[in-house]
């Protein structure tokens, strides 16, 4: 059975109608799993009205690769952790730079077997593989710096944008080479130059930057997946492509500002990855920390009218969401009020902690966006923050020479006690020392953060 140019078409517009409405959804995370549903919807009509069209002549290589990729999609779904989520995404980003490098190679030789291709072509051909180079090295560098297989720190040289501006520009004239005079080895050129580009763009990215940078990938991806649309000639591809490249660069747009700073100095240095200035870091080394035990925290907690719960990177690590579910519903059991504070870039991806909360059945009324939840610290007893570090460092407001200086951060700092569990003194993400922890309202509890939180709902059944 194969499907007509309109039904084919037909199909084709109810695929990105529901596109369109998996990404609606996926705006707040009471819709989340119905926007998925949408997505998954789409995607399922989409392969299938492709498979049924005319011009396809043999499902062989098809059926193999989707049973492989079926395999090791499924293995990989079971197995990864929710920690590891970021670097898979980057990787998965990879994946669709490099299938836009291999299908503008592939159609290149296709078609100049039958002549040379018009202009038209060649420039789709050029886009395609240049944008798709540039997004698999720059997703395998933002994995490498993820799984910390590479430095979070930023790598940095003297004359880098000069060097960065000549690559991409000789890496455009070989295009232009490319598209004019249909000269295969300057596309071949061209496309080393991008793949070296893709790295020296993404190495001096610090890690307090990296929730930026997926993002950012991701739009890239897009862009990559419409070239590759219009190189073969499928207005849905073109369409999906498109809404996840505008998507991306949004959300990438809006995550930016909320660490103020400019999205263009990001992808072009980055900031993040030293620690703050000797002077502040040395004065706040001779101040004592303060440390908490659980029956501390716990007695606090039980006698308090409004509890704030701060969610991280700690969190995610320690699989403590869980826990803190069981906390929550003990804490409201007594009459206290909890709140759940989330940063725009808690975590290594956007979203990253409203997923593990969800997953953890933590009401969606709970769980307040930085902005909401920012005037409310003043007004809580106890904040508890779980691995949250560079997200709630005071020294973004008053260290001028932070790297993270200027950065929107929880407000826990305002919270009559602030209770931190964390493993170690060491720092976050970013290698900025954490001010907030020699503050006089501010003790530690050191440990895991899954075990320090179930010993919290043991104590709290106590008392």
């Amino acid at each position: 059975m194969q499907l007509g140019t309109d039904l084919l078409a037909l199909a084709y517009l109810v695929s990105a109608t529901l596109f369109i409405l998996g990404l609606k959804g996926l705006t707040h995370p009471a819709s989340a799993r119905r926007g998925n549903y949408y997505a998954m919807a789409g995607m399922i009509l989409a392969v299938a009205a492709t498979l049924l069209n005319p011009a396809m002549k043999s499902y062989s290589f098809i059926v193999a690769g989707v049973l492989l990729g079926a395999v090791i999609g499924t293995v990989i779904a079971l197995k990864i952790k929710m920690t590891a989520m970021p670097q898979l995404v980057a990787l998965l980003h990879s994946f669709v730079g490099l299938t836009a490098v291999l299908v503008a190679v592939g159609t290149y030789y296709d078609r100049a077997v039958l002549g040379s291709p018009d202009p038209v072509l060649m420039t789709e051909l050029f886009i395609g593989a240049f944008i798709g180079a540039i997004t698999f090295t720059g997703s395998l560098v933002a994995f490498g710096k993820l799984q910390a297989l590479l430095s979070s720190k930023p790598l940095v040289f003297k004359g880098q944008h000069q060097v960065n501006l000549v690559v991409s520009l000789v890496a455009v004239a070989c295009g232009i080479e490319f598209v004019l005079h249909d000269n295969l080895l300057a596309l071949f050129i061209m496309l080393a130059l991008a793949l070296l580009l893709g790295v020296l763009l993404i190495v001096p990215i610090g890690g307090a930057d990296m929730p930026v940078v997926v993002s950012m990938l991701n739009s890239y991806s897009g862009w990559a997946a419409t070239a590759t649309g219009f190189t073969l000639e499928n207005n849905l591809l073109i369409i999906t492509g498109a809404l996840v490249g505008f998507s991306g660069a949004i959300l990438s747009y809006i995550m930016s500002r909320a660490m103020n700073r400019s999205i263009v100095s990001i992808i072009l240095g980055g900031f993040g990855g030293g620690g703050g200035s000797d002077e502040a870091v040395a004065v706040a080394t001779d101040r004592r920390v303060k440390t908490a035990s659980v029956e501390d925290a716990v007695f606090l907690m039980a006698n308090a009218s409004k509890v704030i719960i701060a969610p991280g990177y700690g969190m995610a690590v320690a699989q403590a969401q869980h826990a803190l579910k069981e906390l929550m519903d003990l804490l409201e059991s007594k009459g206290v009020n909890i709140q759940f504070a989330i940063h725009p870039v808690a975590g290594r991806m956007p979203g990253h902690m409203n997923v593990l909360l969800a997953e953890a059945d933590v009401p969606y009324d709970h769980v307040f966006e930085m902005d909401e939840i920012n005037p409310e610290f003043s007004t809580a007893d106890v904040v508890i923050v779980v691995g949250a570090n560079d997200v709630t460092n005071p020294a973004a407001k008053s260290e001028k020479t932070s790297p993270i200086y200027g950065m929107p951060i929880l407000d826990v700092y305002k919270a009559r006690q602030v209770f931190f569990i964390k493993r170690s003194m060491s720092p976050g993400y970013s290698g900025v020392d954490n001010l907030l922890f020699y503050q006089d309202n501010c003790a530690l509890i050191f440990g895991d953060a899954k075990k320090v939180c179930e010993n919290m709902a043991a104590e709290l059944r106590s008392v």
